[in-house]
């Protein structure tokens, strides 16, 4: 029997307790008091977003405007193609963690998605900022029309697109978790191909500053990757009507699928940019969607590549002393400082 459409939350129900009996479906009134949610521990999870706050701005491109002209025709292939693919992820994630929210009984997550919307939201004002300051806007346009019209890349996001669109017709709680697998699979793994193209070129010491701002949106993937996954597994546990084996069964079909559609993405991009061995690519793909399945609480799947086999792209990401560094002694700024809450040991 199909699940039964949701109603979207109401803002204020004073009726109901503040503390929400369900998150989706539930009830609440819409007062948020942080030191009575349901699920407490989310509280640090949102203090950890927020605490990753950054702008697009901040970032000097000026040595990369000198650079790209500079990079090869392959690496400026891939460089142009690489923003097109994340600026048409992330772009959606905008828009379907709003979405979430709106189905969201539980004001934690309303909030939290609030977050990491605004998050995808400045991601996707980067991909704008970092090409504007590189090529002509003819040339921007065309990167960003990619996700329209590249074959490849609409192959690889088919099944994004109808999924989050029956979520968008049928806001069932299987099309919820549904779309939160997806969502797993963009946080935790459709992006990192790309992020490793440019963390490559910084080991080249070329265009550090895209580099750089590529590591603050992959700092803030992690974490959206992590909360989703949470909510994956509260939501399933507060439904166990729908914890089936056969959605099991569909999360892993969906993996596997989805990590064939990334390594051929990554070997049509990926395949004359030199320092790029596509065999060790493909390892550490399968190696994120081991990850992201132990993170949902499900099993691996490639007993292979239960290490990252690319332990070099750790020293791009971010340093561990607290104080966030642009790549090669660029400047400065003071972020949330590591701690066990927000270390980065899930590369």
């Amino acid at each position: 029997m199909p699940s039964s459409l949701l109603s979207k939350a109401k803002t204020l129900e004073p009726r109901n307790p503040n503390k929400s009996t369900g998150l989706f479906g539930g009830q609440s009134s819409g007062i948020l008091n942080w030191n009575d949610i349901a699920y407490p521990h989310w509280y640090k999870m949102y203090k950890r977003l927020v605490g990753n706050y950054w702008q697009a701005d901040e970032v000097n491109m000026s040595a990369d405007v000198k650079q790209f002209a500079n990079l090869t025709q392959d690496e400026q292939d891939a460089y142009l193609k690489i923003i097109g693919l994340l600026s048409t992820l992330d772009g959606p994630q905008t828009r379907t963690a709003l979405l979430l929210s709106l189905y969201a009984t539980d004001p934690s997550v309303q909030s939290i998605m609030a977050v990491i919307a605004q998050q995808e939201a400045v991601h996707n004002e980067s991909y704008s900022y970092v090409l504007s300051s590189v090529v002509s806007l003819a040339e921007q346009n065309e990167s960003f029309e990619m996700g329209r019209r590249d074959p490849i890349l609409l192959k690889r996001n088919d099944a994004i697109t109808d999924h989050y669109n029956l979520f968008v017709e049928e806001p069932t709680v299987e099309n919820i978790l549904k779309t939160m697998v997806y969502t797993a699979l963009l946080e935790g793994m459709f992006f990192y191909s790309g992020f490793a193209f440019f963390y490559n070129l910084a080991r080249d010491n070329k265009m550090v500053g895209t580099s750089t701002m590529i590591s603050y949106i992959n700092r803030d993937e992690l974490e959206h990757g992590r909360f989703i996954s949470e909510l994956f597994r509260a939501t399933l546990a507060e439904n166990p009507d729908e914890n089936t084996v056969e959605l099991t069964e569909w999360v892993y079909e969906r993996f596997k699928q989805s990590v064939e559609l990334e390594i051929e993405w990554s070997t049509y991009v990926l395949a004359k940019v030199e320092g790029i061995d596509l065999d060790e690519m493909a390892g550490y793909i399968k190696y994120r969607a081991n990850k992201m399945l132990r993170m949902m609480g499900l099993d691996e799947i490639y007993p292979d590549y239960v290490d990252n086999p690319m332990k070099w792209i750790k020293a791009y990401v971010d340093n561990f002393d607290g104080t966030k560094t642009d790549f090669f002694e660029q400047k400065s700024r003071q972020y949330t400082k590591t701690s066990d809450l927000n270390g980065f040991d899930d590369l």
